[in-house]
């Protein structure tokens, strides 16, 4: 993602950009990986493997804004910007998606589920009532002269802004999914869309299936009315998992993928454990001493002198 770099490191990357051209077909599928533990020196050791994106998420940690703040460096920087580090937010607060879109990140928002949701999200991160923004412009992030040089030096650094950063809404429930196709007509800064199932399963009652999916007729139902939606609003980009066997199925007609995962990565060692632990012959368990007897198979002996 180089490529789509901005003059300075300390601004958000030309990730509304990438997904379209990752959407239709200039670029391959973006590949991310998804860091569910909020821990610095982890965002450090990943920045240099190669991944397109990097999903942050401090909806599901304990991550404050500092914190949260210095992961996005340390992708950003650590990559030298080969890698776009997307944070999802805790929910639709104002002050949140600031912070992110400050810190250089791009954003990932949950649980829409409303055209006036979505109209806020969208307007908590843009500058400018030309852009239907609210987003406060803040004064020292970017340093004039230095950090401030616009992509586009016909228009100004906070249009440059508006224009880098992408927003990717998740879709979690079944409202959300029958409203889609209001939000995407009616909300034209949506960059991107992401069904998020496990979610959108749980809030229909049928078991989460970590995500996975299911035949239940209802859920079925959703997904097609869902990927309906989508087709007729081709032009977003859809984003998605594409996790083990089923990666290639998972992949299809996204842009934006998740492909590995920090915790996932942590569970395989709780295999290797096991599998070792298996491995190992059985060893007798040594005779424990006493001052007195010796302990064998549960019985004291005495001690001959």
């Amino acid at each position: 993602m180089a490529a789509y770099r901005a003059p300075s490191l300390f601004q958000p990357h030309r990730a509304r950009e990438a997904l379209r051209d990752a959407n239709s077909g200039k670029i391959p599928p973006m590949l991310g990986l998804y860091l569910g533990l909020s821990t610095i020196p982890t965002a450090r050791h990943i920045a240099s493997f190669g991944f397109d994106t990097v999903w942050i998420d401090w909806e599901h940690s304990s991550c404050n804004v500092e914190t949260m703040t210095t992961m996005v460096h340390e992708i950003m920087f650590m990559s030298e910007g080969r890698t776009i580090p997307f944070v999802r937010v805790p929910g639709h607060d104002h002050a949140a998606i600031g912070y992110a879109l400050d810190a250089g990140a791009s954003l990932v928002i949950p649980q829409v589920e409303t055209v006036a949701e979505a109209q806020h999200v969208v307007s908590s991160a843009k500058f400018g009532t030309a852009s239907r923004g609210t987003r406060s412009a803040p004064p020292f992030r970017l340093i004039p002269g230095i950090t401030d040089t616009s992509f586009d030096p016909s228009i100004s650094i906070h249009e440059n802004l508006n224009a880098q950063a992408a927003i990717m809404i998740q879709i979690e429930t079944l409202q959300g999914i029958k409203n889609l196709d209001a939000i995407l007509t009616e909300v034209k800064d949506i960059d991107a869309v992401w069904l998020g199932t496990l979610d959108a399963r749980v809030s229909m009652n049928l078991p989460g299936n970590m995500g996975m999916g299911g035949n239940e007729t209802e859920w079925l139902e959703a997904a097609a009315l869902y990927d309906q939606v989508m087709a007729r609003h081709s032009h977003i980009a859809k984003g998605g998992f594409a996790l083990g066997p089923a990666s290639q199925e998972m992949a299809k007609g996204k842009a934006f993928l998740v492909v590995a995962a920090d915790v996932m990565a942590f569970g395989q060692l709780a295999m290797d454990c096991m599998t070792m632990r298996a491995a190992m012959p059985s060893l007798p368990v040594p005779a424990k001493k006493t001052a007195n007897a010796v302990v064998s198979n549960g019985h004291a002996k005495e001690v001959q002198a």
